[in-house]
């Protein structure tokens, strides 16, 4: 079964996360930050991912440690849940068109880490939430994931149409690279003949 269960403690935040690689896009999402909940259930609705999220973090300072840190626990999640890597795709990419805001995301599950973040979001808030965390959170994920990402705004003038198209790429990209791909019977989709 590729799932994972992740608990992580700090003194800023208390975060358990559930995931399943091969679920159906169910997600269960508080983390007391509403713009974050929102996001985050659609990457797995559309990872087909089911997910769920419970983080209790100190938002009275202000939303930054549970944004990376809920970001940090995904990641390790992936990474639990993905286990050798034996016979994933590894690669997945997706064009995902909101309304007027286009984003590219591209991912690669190689074991290495890399953001190349190219999101040009023009407001600093959506609501109450700190656009400059998206960022964050894509960082926390790579590393711990041992993941690359590429996230390439084409278009966009809606700040909340540019994230949304992000995250929703993202869930695209993930569900295509975690996939289990027979063409490679259980080996590795690299020419070392192994995933770092």
């Amino acid at each position: 079964m590729r799932r994972a269960d992740i608990s992580r403690v700090t003194k800023e935040t208390r975060i358990k996360l559930s995931l399943n690689l091969d679920g159906s896009g169910e997600a269960d999402i508080n983390t007391g930050v509403g713009f974050l909940d929102h996001m985050l259930t659609l990457l797995a609705f559309h990872a087909r991912f089911d997910l769920k999220v419970i983080c209790e973090g100190d938002t009275n300072v202000d939303d930054h440690h549970s944004v990376e840190d809920t970001g940090i626990a995904l990641g390790a999640a992936i990474k639990q849940a993905i286990g050798d890597k034996a016979g994933i795709a590894r690669y997945g990419s997706f064009l995902l068109p909101m309304d007027e805001a286009l984003v590219m995301c591209a991912v690669d599950l190689s074991g290495r880490c890399h953001l190349e973040y190219g999101l040009e979001i023009p407001s600093q808030k959506v609501g109450s939430f700190d656009t400059e965390l998206v960022m964050e959170f894509m960082l926390g994920l790579c590393r711990q994931a041992g993941m690359t990402l590429h996230l390439r705004q084409l278009s966009g003038v809606n700040s909340h149409h540019i994230i949304e198209a992000a995250f929703k790429a993202l869930g695209r990209a993930l569900r295509r690279a975690a996939a289990v791909d027979p063409a490679l019977k259980g080996g590795s989709a690299s020419s070392k003949g192994t995933l770092i």
